[in-house]
């Protein structure tokens, strides 16, 4: 069987003759041999014929297998070929789809052997046009698995124009051999239908239009991030000429966070301006967000044929995968501390009372939800003044953390019972979201309540707590000396009195 040549698996092909020689006149005389040498012979014969059958049976063949595309009638001619038929599509190779770049070579059989191969050139073994690369990279990215006849009819031609277009009008010569002709863009593109045609102009303008290198980036949000709330991540794919990508999947890998659905990894399609945005849900400190993606390669790759004279091919898979990621930190929800000041004896509110707000410690400054040590203008920890109804409050705390306020000064009318060196204090945990309620008491001053104590002409007025407790010396003193005086008072009366009756 000869070879099979083909524009695009154009289906003309050459046939080698076999030549039949002619019998001799000896050939045909016959003898009639002896019947044992007969009777051998036969069997000799039976046997040969066996082995020869064994081993000539010919191997499983597997036929060209043309997938999507358009064939064209007539097709181009050259030498060996007269040009009946090209077909301008894929073809199906060990169950894929792929694309032939060497025109009116042999097209690929089905189960045809390729080995990876270097950076695609042209048909003569010369580098591509780096633009024409990008195209080419392009294409097979996004209509390397076309479903579509004419989309493939249009990647093909565009292939073929790109890496098999003739250099000048001798390439075309129909005397040039397999080897040497060049692809005529014309002829090709003319014989294709309308629709074809049409897909070849849009595919053109989209590969001009958004060849690679490509770029990614993942965007976390500005604002601070919260544990367990949700917030709005943002990817871009970007072309060279930096315009948005639309349509490309992006696969999403998250760390210290989940997607709504509770999963670390999912996906996204980027809309029309070339951006995908998905909402993510801090679970630790610091969420972070991985996107990759397949972009067009650097530069195509080509499959080498293992058989000679066999056209190269280019398919899906040889993409170039771009990963991007972000990051941000995230904290618990705030909590809020509120305090109550309140008189232990009758649990009224105690107005301008002033605490500090302190860590465990008692010493240390609390923290804010920045992270930042809550102070007033000395670098102290913050001081609250209690309201009209003995309450004050601070928000934005960070959690968890253990809170202390603790008492600075005795308010006014309760200054008895505060020991600067133990002041009255209250401590808790604040947890995220929720709200920390603490109660500080304070013991009232006891009143002071007057006594008269009736002691001649002028009693006096000696002051008497409401609290028993032992006389004071100086206050026997007093009392010793009023009943002196008044025993002295006493004396001269009774000796006036003894006077006049004399």
């Amino acid at each position: 069987m000869g070879l099979r040549f083909s524009g695009h698996g154009d289906g003309h092909g050459t046939r080698r003759r076999q030549r039949r020689g002619t019998r001799s006149a000896a050939a045909n005389r016959v003898s009639r041999p002896p019947r044992g040498r007969l009777l051998a012979g036969l069997l000799g014969a039976a046997m040969l014929a066996g082995l020869t059958t064994v081993v000539t049976a010919p191997a499983a063949h597997a036929d060209v297998q043309e997938a999507l595309g358009h064939e064209i009638r007539p097709g181009q001619p050259f030498e060996g070929d007269p040009g009946n038929r090209d077909w301008v599509g894929s073809y199906t190779v060990d169950g894929k789809q792929v694309f032939c770049v060497q025109f009116a070579y042999k097209a690929p059989d089905s189960n045809e052997q390729y080995e990876p191969g270097d950076e695609l050139l042209n048909k003569w073994g010369e580098p591509l046009d780096p633009e024409q690369a990008s195209y080419i990279s392009y294409l097979l990215l996004r209509y390397g698995d076309t479903q579509q006849p004419d989309e493939a009819a249009a990647v093909a031609h565009l292939l073929h124009s790109w890496t098999s277009g003739p250099r000048s009008e001798a390439d075309l010569d129909p005397s040039n051999d397999f080897r040497s002709i060049g692809y005529d863009i014309d002829l090709h593109h003319d014989r294709l239908p309308a629709s074809a045609q049409q897909a070849i102009e849009r595919l053109r303008t989209e590969a001009e239009n958004n060849h690679g290198p490509w770029t990614a980036e993942v965007t976390a949000p500005e604002e601070p991030q919260l544990v367990d709330e949700p917030d709005d991540w943002s990817v871009s794919v970007r072309n060279a000429k930096e315009t948005g990508m639309s349509e490309v999947p992006v696969t999403l890998e998250l760390t210290d966070a989940t997607l709504v659905d509770g999963s670390t990894t999912g996906s996204v399609v980027t809309s029309e301006d070339g951006a995908a945005t998905t909402e993510v849900i801090p679970t630790g400190p610091e969420p972070k967000v991985v996107a990759t993606l397949d972009s067009p390669a650097d530069v195509p790759r080509v499959q080498e044929p293992v058989a000679v004279d066999t056209q190269r091919i280019v398919s899906t898979g040889g993409e170039k995968q771009l990963s991007a990621e972000a990051s941000t930190e995230a904290r618990t929800k705030p909590g809020k501390v509120a305090v109550s000041k309140v008189d232990t004896d009758t649990g009224d509110p105690i107005a301008a009372a002033t605490l500090q707000l302190t860590g465990e410690d008692k010493t240390e400054p609390a923290l804010g939800q920045d992270g930042e040590p809550l102070t007033g203008p000395d670098d102290k920890p913050v001081v609250l003044s209690t309201d009209e109804q003995g309450k004050a409050e601070v928000q934005d705390i960070q959690t968890p953390q253990q809170i202390c306020v603790v008492e600075v000064n005795a308010p006014k009318g309760y200054e008895d019972a505060f020991d600067p060196k133990a002041p009255p204090s209250a401590c808790g945990e604040v947890k995220p979201g929720e709200t920390l309620t603490l109660e500080v008491a304070n013991a009232p001053n006891k009143p002071v309540v007057p006594e008269v104590i009736p002691a001649g002409d002028n009693p006096q007025a000696v002051a008497k707590s409401d609290t028993l407790s032992n006389p004071s010396a100086g206050a026997l003193v007093g009392l010793a000396a009023l009943l002196l005086l008044a025993g002295s008072l006493g004396g001269l009366l009774w000796r006036k009195r003894s006077t006049s009756r004399r």
